[in-house]
């Protein structure tokens, strides 16, 4: 597009509406501010800008809109042309300022930028956790930090976010720790200069709980699932059976399950500790998967090749675990009513989570006699015998040990079925 200087003029409202729109775009320069000028389109659009070199005249010239007219009256555009021409007397390019102020509105922008550390870091990096950081990221900071510059981000902000989870120890622990490596990825990469929580105490551990559910119990919960439906009846059992984690659980795909030699194969980039892990299936879990299958429409003994084994909507892992939880329970004070009337306190489950389940598993495992090694080996601990020069030197599977204590536990579950059983439902 053509454009034509205008002779020079004082910048006033009267000389800015004077300026007819021609086919060209025109410029009206100032006579008292070097580089302050107003620009004319061929639509008639009319707004404020400073042209300036950095270092001299064989620089290149460069033009910084201040605004336009209307937002901006002639007067205040001009303070705006004197502070931009003495940044540019003192060294300081405007246009560079301004990109990089975008820079910091934008990419920066604590919303954004969290965003993209959970695509290109957590994915990538923390496989094992990165649903539990992402999620917390998402709940619990974002919603306070909104789009705030990354640079702006103080300590105070950081303590806002944790105060909101006093009443959740673990989650306001991990949330922290997702922090931590946002700002410390963003000083690598020079984004930020430094964390404002890099010399922050991190949150108290949660007490470590030691709940493992009676045998009642777990007869009681694994009855009440039957309410559930499907995905939740299933979830709950598979928990129970294979001792494995929530999350790995909930996001079990098909493509993981071989029915020909009865394993699970957890993938590294779904474990929490990031290596990859063989779950046998006991006979319990393989009558349970099987039936799945049939309510997914396939046929006896045969087993999809993709997709979630266990979804609400068929194309991401089910969801909504507390809802499940709270509706389980209700389901099992009404199964201890109705077998011990009056009597709940005695014989009811006392407050439980779905991670009591592992627990569980894992002292019923001892209960059996089950090595402690073979133990570790089915819940996938990289601890104890598995850590260490242990770790480093003993390379053995214990995939047949795993497989006769999951049957063992498998077994024992079955037993014990019908402590709590409705007694309206005949067990054998």
């Amino acid at each position: 597009m053509l454009e034509v200087e205008l002779a020079q003029g004082h910048i006033t409202k009267r000389a800015v509406d004077a300026v007819e729109p021609s086919q060209t775009t025109n410029f009206l320069w100032d006579d008292e501010i070097k580089g302050f000028g107003l620009k004319v389109t061929p639509a008639g659009g009319r707004s404020y800008i400073f042209q300036y070199r950095m270092g001299g005249r064989a620089a290149k010239v460069r033009r910084h809109t201040i605004g336009a007219h209307g937002t901006w009256t002639p007067d205040q555009a001009r303070k705006e042309a004197k502070r931009l021409s003495h940044m540019v007397d003192c060294g300081q390019d405007p246009g560079a300022l301004k990109q990089q102020k975008r820079h910091q509105d934008v990419e920066l922008a604590f919303s954004s930028y969290a965003e993209r550390f959970i695509v290109e870091y957590l994915k990538v990096e923390w496989k094992g956790g990165h649903e539990l950081a992402s999620g917390l990221l998402r709940r619990e900071a974002i919603p306070v930090l909104k789009s705030k510059p990354l640079a702006d981000v103080r300590r105070s902000d950081i303590s806002t976010i944790l105060d909101r989870l006093a009443d959740r120890p673990a989650s306001r622990r991990n949330t922290f720790a997702a922090l931590r490596r946002l700002f410390r990825w963003a000083v690598s990469r020079g984004d930020l200069a430094t964390s404002p929580i890099g010399d922050m105490e991190p949150p108290a551990a949660p007490a470590s709980r030691d709940r493992v559910l009676s045998d009642l119990e777990l007869s009681t919960i694994w009855h009440g699932s039957d309410k559930l439906g499907y995905p939740f009846a299933y979830f709950v059992k598979l928990l129970i059976l294979t001792g494995q984690r929530r999350e790995e659980v909930a996001g079990l795909n098909w493509a993981e399950l071989n029915r020909d030699h009865a394993t699970w194969t957890l993938p590294a980039e779904r474990s929490k500790n990031a290596t990859a892990h063989d779950v046998p299936l006991s006979a319990g879990a393989i009558e349970l998967i099987d039936e799945i299958a049939r309510h997914l429409g396939e046929k006896s003994m045969t087993w999809p090749k993709h997709g979630f084994v266990l979804s609400s909507s068929g194309d991401k892992p089910s969801r909504g675990f507390s809802v499940a939880k709270t509706r389980l329970d209700q389901f099992c004070c009404i199964i201890v009513e109705q077998r011990y009337p009056g009597a709940q306190r005695e014989h009811g489950v006392k407050p439980w989570r779905f991670h009591d389940l592992r627990r569980t598993c894992a002292t019923g495992l001892q209960r059996l006699g089950i090595r402690f090694e073979v133990t570790e080996a089915v819940l996938n601990h990289l601890s104890g015998s598995r850590s260490g020069i242990a770790g480093i030197y003993q390379r053995h599977t214990w995939a047949a040990e795993k497989k006769d204590a999951l049957q063992a536990w498998d077994d024992h579950v079955r037993s014990i079925q019908p402590l709590a059983a409705p007694l309206d439902v005949q067990t054998s």
